[in-house]
């Protein structure tokens, strides 16, 4: 057991689960407890109401009334790195009126510069920008992405907030134990939207790792890009958090003299253990807010050779909106409440103008439900595409017959969800940790004939393995039941083209190392839900999470026969052996043998996650 490992699992143990008698230790250890500010100003704003006339709208229209489309929105399943990072750029690029976006992270990194340098010019041209962002990883030289919000015609303001130190992550970690579990409940949600009539919802971040950009490992991850009114239904949820007493503008929280002090302090210019960002090599002009967050590196002749390979994957170029090949489908936007995280008790607010409500997820799907039973047509295929019914009163039945004594999460809504499969479930969740009501979701599919598959982290890809700790302890019950378990294979270099739904380039540049990090499921090869949930009990209890549950048959097979493809060819399929021990078969093609342990995992590594497995309770992992 080394000290560079445990050193590298610390940050990620003391984020995922605290003991409590440690904690309490950590408190009384603390001189001070750092709070909140009281009586913070939250100017109340909403979306763009009025998007006629903009030119993504007026996009929209025309590609709408060219595919002369049944339904009113359309989606783009982005899978490759220049098609997601494209897509943001091309909005950035295209927006005239708006540009909301909303993060559970942003790096402070190339990929993040160079889209962070556009939102900026956006602004000077007059476009009116509001950045949301959970206030957990706004540490070290992260931190200097808080810069945005004294920037002219940008309003930042940070969820949840934690109060005391940014110098690093775990001195942010202890400054949380005063109030552990509110501080551990984080807003996990990712939007990015443009005048109210485009936005990319999914599971990407913003940083190298989420764009094929690191040289140490990325992440495989999957958005979807939606045009036309299931975008307002997006922007209701944004301004639900905006407008909320949890959201704390920038200037409550730090001034520029602090991120300056922040800059130059040693602990924010090396890289923190666990940390995924590569190196530090952001290169700014002078006029950035991240000009100053690292130092620039002398280029040789490695850093030019993977310069070339990131050309080769991703350069930085805004996707041709006008050549992208949008499947018109109804929609719904599955969206956690921001109560779902208590507010902090010590901080007073100024009161705030009452919102137009968004739908909660249980209502959202028991409306879906009541539909399907009430239809009247001859075979139940024929509703299934039927656009929603937005009566109140249709909702307001749905829920009291439905929801009573549930809960109301986008976890709980897909769990009802799978209630109603026919044939087929398929799962991609990164971190799975199956707690009783998931559990008994998969026990219920089985018992009806319903085929179960799920693709997750293998301990290798895992960038968080005390996470797998929790997935692990069940998957001898899992398989018994007969759900079919697949683990990402970290070395599979042909894993992001398998993942690739858009036919474009799925690669990476840096090492090969590759992890999971798409959230997403497909019901009976009609329904996918595509959003920021984890099928854990962390989404499930204490993340909000939001998700797009998109009605179609040419989008769900899109993007099954490409996880199928990564099934085989880029996956470990785990199984049950008669005497009860595990076997994980390799992948199609890849010449390596079936392992009967952890497969590319050391002996330590697993020693350790042995140890502290009795440390890491499901709920909070």
């Amino acid at each position: 057991m080394t000290l560079a490992l445990v050193s590298g699992f610390l940050p990620t143990l003391l984020r995922r689960h605290l003991p409590p008698w440690w904690a309490a230790l950590l408190i009384l250890a603390l001189s001070g407890c750092a709070e909140l500010p009281k009586n913070v100003r939250r100017p109340v704003s909403t979306a763009l109401e009025a998007t006629a006339g903009t030119a993504l709208a007026t996009l929209v229209d025309e590609r709408r009334a060219t595919a002369n489309a049944r339904f009113e929105s359309g989606f783009v399943l982005l899978a490759g790195p220049q098609a997601a990072y494209g897509s943001r750029l091309a909005m950035v690029e295209a927006a005239q009126k708006t540009l909301d976006l909303q993060y559970y992270a942003i790096h402070a990194d190339t990929s993040t510069e160079r889209l962070l340098l556009g939102v900026i010019a956006a602004a000077r041209r007059g476009v009116r920008v509001r950045v949301l962002l959970d206030d957990f990883h706004s540490t070290g030289k992260d931190a200097q992405v808080m810069r945005l919000a004294f920037e002219p015609n940008i309003e930042m303001r940070m969820f949840n907030p934690v109060a005391g130190a940014r110098n690093s992550t775990v001195w942010r970690m202890v400054s949380a134990l005063g109030d552990f579990s509110r501080a551990q409940q984080r807003m996990h949600n990712k939007l990015f939207i443009a005048d109210n009539a485009m936005g990319v919802a999914g599971g990407r971040n913003l940083g190298d790792a989420y764009f094929g950009h690191d040289t140490s490992g990325n992440f495989v991850d999957l958005d979807v890009l939606a045009a036309g009114p299931i975008v307002k239904d997006l922007s209701r949820s944004f301004d639900s958090y905006w407008n909320n007493e949890r959201a704390y503008p920038v200037q409550s929280l730090i001034t520029p003299k602090e991120l300056d002090a922040l800059r130059s302090s040693p602990a924010t210019t090396d890289k923190e253990p666990g940390a995924h960002a590569g190196p530090a090599t952001v290169r700014a002009a002078a006029s950035s807010p991240l000009a100053a967050a690292s130092t620039p590196v002398a280029p040789d002749a490695d850093a030019a050779a993977s310069q070339a390979r990131r050309s080769r994957v991703w350069d930085q170029q805004p996707l041709d909106l006008k050549a992208a090949r949008f499947v018109w489908a109804p929609a719904v936007v599955l969206v956690d409440k921001p109560a779902k995280i208590p507010a902090e008790s010590s901080a007073a607010t100024q009161p705030l103008v009452p919102q137009p409500a968004t739908p909660s997820p249980g209502v959202t799907v028991a409306k879906l439900k009541a539909q399907r039973r009430n239809a009247k047509a001859p075979h139940p295929d024929a509703a299934a595409d039927a656009p929603a019914d937005d009566t109140p009163g249709a909702a307001q039945s749905a829920s009291a017959d439905d929801l009573a004594g549930r809960e109301d999460t986008v976890v709980d809504g897909l769990l009802q969800l799978m209630g109603q499969a026919r044939s087929d479930l398929l799962i991609v969740s990164p971190y799975f940790v199956p707690g009783p009501e998931i559990t008994a979701a998969f026990a219920a599919a089985r018992d009806r004939g319903v085929r179960v598959r799920v693709l997750t982290n293998s301990l290798a890809s895992n960038d968080a393995p005390i996470a797998h700790v929790g997935y692990a302890r069940h998957r001898k019950a899992l398989l018994a039941m007969g759900v079919e378990l697949y683990e990402m294979h970290s070395e599979a270099t042909d894993l992001r083209q398998a993942f690739s739904a858009t036919g474009g380039s799925g690669g990476s540049t840096g090492s090969s190392r590759a992890m999971l990090h798409s959230k997403l499921l497909i019901m009976d090869n009609r329904l996918l839900a595509v959003g920021s949930m984890n099928l854990d009990m962390r989404s499930q209890k204490h993340n909000t999470e939001i998700a797009l549950l998109i009605r179609s048959t040419m989008l769900a097979r899109q993007a099954g026969t490409s996880i199928e493809q990564a099934l085989r060819t880029a996956a470990w399929q785990v199984e049950l052996q008669a005497g009860g021990g595990l076997v994980w078969r390799a992948p199609q093609g890849s010449k390596l043998p079936d392992a009967t342990a952890d497969p590319d995992t050391s002996l330590p590594l697993r020693l350790i996650l042995w140890l502290l497995g009795p440390l890491a309770p499901d709920h909070l992992l």
